[in-house]
């Protein structure tokens, strides 16, 4: 009698994660909603086409789709390759007491996978900070 093992496919699970920035939400905006300013921080080269970005790290292409913005407020894209519901938002939320300006990331990985994804966004993030002259 053959044996069957049942394999459950783990899921994405939500994650978010926030950073301070100390940049006007306007010039932010300009690196996390544009081709080019992706490409100083966030992959070696970015392109788009309408609502298609085409992501470039080492040679490797990934597309995702530009599914929402709002000017200097957010941008949620979403992994074309992907047949979850998940995306990537980056949110720039400004204190209304302080005027402190900080950049909400929420994100989905594999549940065993969140802590390694969380240090990509710190070292993508550090990366953003010093293209904006930000410590």
């Amino acid at each position: 009698m053959p044996v069957y093992t049942l394999t459950r496919m783990s899921e994405k699970v939500k994650y978010q994660i926030e950073f301070v920035i100390q940049s006007s939400p306007h010039m932010l905006y300009q690196y996390l909603a544009t081709p080019s300013g992706l490409s100083e921080w966030f992959a070696d080269n970015v392109n788009s086409r309408g609502e298609k970005f085409t992501f470039i790290w080492d040679g490797a292409e990934e597309d995702a789709k530009l599914i929402k913005r709002k000017s200097d407020e957010f941008v949620k894209f979403a992994w074309e390759d992907e047949e979850d519901d998940s995306f990537f938002e980056m949110k720039i939320i400004v204190d209304e007491i302080t005027s402190d300006v900080s950049l909400f990331i929420t994100d989905f990985a594999e549940e065993d996978e969140v802590d390694e994804a969380k240090m990509l966004w710190a070292n993508q993030v550090s990366s953003l900070k010093q293209v904006l002259g930000s410590t």
